[in-house]
């Protein structure tokens, strides 16, 4: 083989290569959600001021593609008796048929339908089931960087948006002093840590401290 020809073969199998490695570097990269660095709350008008609350216990993945958003897809599964506001009262009230029963619908899920990239934000369609009502909803995103950590990759993702609970069939409400109690609207707001470790191992959710180990 000529020395020109040695060049040419040689620059071909570099150009493979490089475009393998290309393509293995854009590809949608899979990040399991860490329950214990990550966080789903609301908000909700409660007269004149608003009520915040979070859902303790929740799963689910977020694919990710940073050439190529429309390849990048998220879903979670919400326990809904993990609900917590403060005040045990009131958790026990929203878990009861009045708002989520619980006993009923165990879960609330979210599957995305599409996502898009508009500049450093993502939008994010998709369908929510709550109350055993699904519809369609929209949230804005955004992927706020990863890199190696613990062993794996992490990552990190935000979502907010807000939704109208009458369209899921929560409608209890209390009128007092001719004021409503609860307004409609309810804000989401989602920060996720991702994990992407070697083998597929996923994060777990750290065991709740309970009675018979409380003093350990």
């Amino acid at each position: 083989m000529s020395v020109r020809r040695a060049r040419f073969a040689a620059s071909l199998i570099a150009a493979s290569l490089l475009g393998v490695a290309a393509a293995a570097q854009a590809a949608p990269t899979t990040w399991t959600i860490d329950p214990n660095h990550s966080s789903v709350t609301f908000t909700i008008r409660h007269f004149f001021s608003k009520v915040s609350g979070s859902f303790t216990k929740f799963s689910g993945d977020v694919v990710y593609d940073p050439a190529n958003a429309s390849l990048s897809s998220a879903k979670a599964e919400i326990d809904a008796s993990s609900i917590y506001t403060a005040n045990e009262r009131r958790d026990n009230h929203l878990k009861s048929p009045d708002f989520f029963d619980v006993a009923k619908y165990p879960t609330l899920a979210f599957q995305s339908t599409k996502v898009t990239a508009d500049g450093g934000k993502l939008k994010i369609e998709g369908k929510l089931t709550m109350h055993g009502v699904t519809k369609p909803v929209t949230l804005e995103g955004a992927f706020l960087g990863s890199g190696p950590a613990m062993g794996g990759q992490r990552a990190g993702f935000e979502a907010s948006g807000k939704v109208d609970r009458k369209e899921f069939g929560i409608i209890w409400n209390k009128v007092v002093d001719q004021n409503a109690m609860l307004g409609d609207d309810v804000e989401i707001r989602l920060a996720v840590e991702g994990v992407n470790e070697p083998g597929g191992k996923k994060a777990e959710a750290a065991p709740k401290k309970t009675e018979a180990n409380a003093t350990k």
